[in-house]
């Protein structure tokens, strides 16, 4: 322990020992939240230029968003980036290295954020890929109380509102349900009633099993092999799709 001496004894005493740990801590949590503050403040940024399909350098970025921060500047920029590519399927390409300067690219080739854009809201299209993942893992038919427990661990909940999500059961439940993404059903037989998701139309016609899984793999910064199985099903079923047409309903 920092505070400790070489003997074991405390090197720090009584109260003043404690408001000087506290006070270390506040600051680190200062820290944190002005760097969070930051990264967001970023995000806004880029999806502005993404929104408008414009390319943007560091130095606008420098002088746009981070200001004095030039030190912090890789840190907020690797958070920034990372959360676009998680939240949005939305990746920052570097297109001269010289000036530095990026474009953003959508990874995902879905539609939904094209029907809703606007130049404040943030592309969701990365938690729908998510959703499709933990409903292809799950055996192609996910419980919706499954689903709940995913979201509750990055910390989406039902009945909650989200910054970037918004109501979480709206857009899981209706939204992506009327526009043919995800199905919603009645478990058959179930009393008290559950219901289930499964992947709908217009999932299968814009994106597959295996892309998904990259995605997944993308994401999570693991090796692939752990999703061995889950690969050779999607393989399989990238060869069946193939040619298939799926109506959107």
């Amino acid at each position: 322990m920092p505070w400790s001496t070489s003997d074991g004894s405390s090197s720090i005493q009584g109260e003043e020992g404690t408001c000087s740990l506290q006070a270390s801590a506040h600051t680190k949590s200062m820290f944190r939240d002005l760097l969070d503050e930051k990264v967001a403040d970023l995000l806004r940024f880029m999806v502005l230029k993404y929104r408008l399909k414009e390319p943007f350098t560091k130095a606008e970025m420098l002088k746009v968003v981070i200001k004095k921060d030039k030190n912090q500047f890789p840190v907020i920029f690797k958070k920034a980036s990372k959360c676009l590519e998680v939240i949005s399927g939305i990746d920052v390409k570097e297109v001269d290295p010289k000036i530095h300067s990026y474009v953003l690219v959508n990874s995902l080739d879905l539609t939904h954020d094209e029907m809703h854009s606007d130049d404040q809201s943030m592309p969701k299209n990365g938690l729908l890929v998510i959703i499709l993942g933990v409903i292809f893992i799950e055996g192609n038919c996910a419980p919706e109380e499954n689903i709940w427990d995913f979201l509750n661990m990055i910390n989406v909940y039902v009945g909650r509102e989200h910054f970037i999500y918004g109501d979480p059961r709206k857009l899981i439940t209706r939204d992506w349900v009327q526009e043919n993404y995800l199905e919603y059903r009645k478990v058959l037989n179930s009393d008290p009633p559950r219901y289930e998701f499964l992947w709908g139309p217009r999932a299968y016609a814009e994106t597959s099993k295996l892309k998904v899984l990259e995605f997944l793999v993308k994401v999570k910064g693991t090796d692939p092999i752990s999703f061995s199985h889950w690969y050779e099903e999607a393989l399989r079923d990238d060869e069946e799709s193939r040619g298939h047409s799926w109506p959107l309903g």
